[in-house]
């Protein structure tokens, strides 16, 4: 498990100065890694983890892009709804997107270990994880 953390100041994309805090999301079963991002730019507001195994920088960032691409097709198809979260399954990992309910232009993006993580356990761990967040 990677518990490197590197934590920024969530800055005027949150409204906020305060630091974004998500050692918490290290408790999920098969933590690889985490980040908060700003989804209009693909901006990391804070990440931690990823150690060797991924770069959560450019993987937030890049991610981003299926979120967006996302909602602009719900936008054409008129389904008058929005993303609560999306998964991308690949053999090894989950990487699970979440738009913030308090503020759907932020997204926490997790990956965890396939073998390792329960994908139930895991969208209850970041519904608690949101509603302690302090930006």
């Amino acid at each position: 498990m990677a518990t490197t953390s590197t934590q920024t100041t969530a800055s005027a994309a949150t409204g906020g100065r305060k630091k974004a805090d998500l050692t918490p999301l290290r408790e999920m079963d098969g933590y690889i890694g985490s980040a908060l991002v700003d989804l209009s730019s693909g901006m990391t507001l804070a990440t931690d983890g990823g150690g060797q195994t991924i770069d959560m920088e450019m993987a937030a960032a890049g991610n981003t892009d299926v979120i967006r691409e996302k909602r602009e097709i719900v936008t054409k198809l008129r389904l008058n709804d929005k993303i609560e979260d999306m998964l991308i399954s690949l053999y090894k990992q989950y990487h699970l997107l979440r738009p913030l309910e308090s503020n759907d232009d932020i997204c926490v993006y997790v990956v965890l270990d396939r073998a390792k993580a329960n994908l139930g356990m895991a969208k209850k761990d970041l519904n608690e994880f949101e509603k302690g967040l302090e930006l």
